[in-house]
């Protein structure tokens, strides 16, 4: 069972190891040092203006994701899941939480490294359609991004 709650400094150290195996799958095609060497003091610095959301797996942190809202718009970065429990629901577990518990904003946006077909598919299967080619953007990757438009509440 996947069980999806906020997450605390006690698991800052989980959180990126489960990140340094998700982004360490990529590393002989894209330069993923940024996400693979973040320090448990950088991660506290972030978590002070950004959620964090942690997806447990028989009591072991199986995932990760950070998320924050700017101008209606929730800002989604750094999904993480372990290699051992992709494709099992944890990241669809998260992103659905994400969208569940995020009530200030009309889209969700979050981007992927282009030539990451998984990926890629895994935000269309949730509803997100593609939106902008960021080429040569953060660490000279080419990223992909996402928007999922918040249907409006009936009357």
């Amino acid at each position: 069972m996947i069980v999806i709650r906020p997450g605390t400094e006690r698991d800052f150290s989980s959180v990126l190891q489960v990140q340094q195996a998700a982004f360490g799958e990529y590393a002989n095609v894209y330069e993923v040092r940024a996400w693979t060497k973040e320090t448990v003091e950088s991660l506290k610095q972030d978590a002070q203006d950004k959620r964090l959301l942690v997806a447990e797996v028989d009591g072991a942190i199986a995932g990760s994701v950070r998320f924050w809202t700017v101008a209606g718009v929730c800002v989604i970065r750094l999904l993480s899941v372990s290699p051992a429990h992709q494709g099992h629901g944890v990241g669809k577990a998260l992103m659905q939480e994400i969208e569940r518990v995020t009530t200030d904003a009309h889209k969700f946006y979050a981007c992927t490294m282009l030539r990451t077909a998984r990926n890629i598919h895994f935000f269309l299967s949730l509803g997100y359609k593609s939106e902008t080619i960021l080429p040569d953007h953060y660490h000279h990757l080419d990223l992909i991004c996402f928007a999922k438009y918040r249907q409006p509440q009936s009357a």
